[in-house]
């Protein structure tokens, strides 16, 4: 039996374009298409009507250029936050926040590699200690990406305190980058968000925190971002990190996300290898989106 192809917003797109011309099945396709690729119903609309009307104001009947201008514009739209992060302190120190599951440790392990393609000398703090597993599979990921790390000196240590070692260990011996995990789940929410204030009280007596950067698991849609709205609240999060972004099937997520939020997408995994993981760039995107 054949295997089956899975679904990507590009191949939809593909046979829609491949018509002679533009019609009322193509508008009805398009939103079919972009609502199953996880754009939500609101951006779904806006992108809708904006290219009825540019094709109305162009006069155009070529589904090639219905095809130009919904990349263009969803490179508009993604490149209204500026992705690049902000990394220039001496220890720039990360906080990397969000809910368990969503790839939060395998994404500092395979950042942390990113940042050692540039050279750069890199520390990673396990400041998660209330799971003792979180604290051996970042372990592991930092030997795997070829970086130190911090880990608590015993099970269920106060999370600040890691963070402070982890921070005066930089500064001390010279790292230039701290990425610091912080755990995704307290006994109550509030909990949670006053852990995290108190590990950027203590973490900013020592040096300012370059980034707070929110993972996002691509592939839960709506739901992941509803999960992660008190750390968008109570964290001061300055960027998003998508995981699980394999191929186009959720893409629309990044638009909607980014809507949503206000908040840049600064990183985006797109596979289970520790070299999957890529600074955002919105043309590349929308080029691998549409097609």
């Amino acid at each position: 039996m054949a295997e089956r192809t899975p679904w990507s917003l590009s191949g939809a797109l593909r046979g829609m374009f491949a018509k002679k011309t533009i019609d009322e099945t193509t508008w009805d396709d398009l939103e079919d298409a972009l609502i199953h690729a996880d754009f939500g119903p609101d951006v779904t609309e806006e992108v809708v009507d904006d290219l009825r009307a540019k094709v109305e104001r162009y006069k155009t009947t070529d589904p090639k250029d219905l095809q130009r201008m919904l990349r263009e514009g969803i490179e508009e739209r993604l490149a209204k936050l500026d992705p690049t992060l902000k990394l220039t302190e001496r220890p720039a120190v990360v906080l990397v926040v969000g809910v368990n599951g969503v790839g939060k440790t395998t994404t500092i392990g395979k950042f942390a590699r990113f940042l050692r393609t540039y050279d750069r000398k890199v520390l990673i703090g396990a400041a998660d200690t209330f799971r003792a597993a979180a604290v051996e599979q970042l372990a592991t990921w930092a030997e795997r990406a070829g970086v130190d790390i911090v880990r608590p000196q015993a099970q269920g240590q106060d999370p600040a305190s890691v963070a402070f070692q982890t921070v005066e260990k930089a500064k001390n011996e010279g790292y230039e980058i701290v990425l610091i995990d912080t755990a995704g789940r307290l006994q109550t929410k509030g909990g949670l968000m006053d852990e995290l204030s108190k590990i950027r009280r203590v973490v900013e007596k020592q040096a300012p925190i370059a980034e707070v950067l929110l993972v996002l698991d691509a592939t839960t849609g709506q739901n992941g971002l509803a999960q992660a709205e008190a750390f968008i609240e109570h964290a001061g999060v300055t960027g998003l990190v998508l995981t699980k972004l394999d191929g186009s099937a959720k893409g629309g997520f990044v638009l909607a996300v980014q809507d949503k939020t206000g908040i840049p997408i600064k990183l985006v995994g797109q596979g289970e290898g520790i070299g999957d993981l890529t600074g955002f760039t919105p043309h590349v995107f929308a080029q691998k989106l549409v097609g």
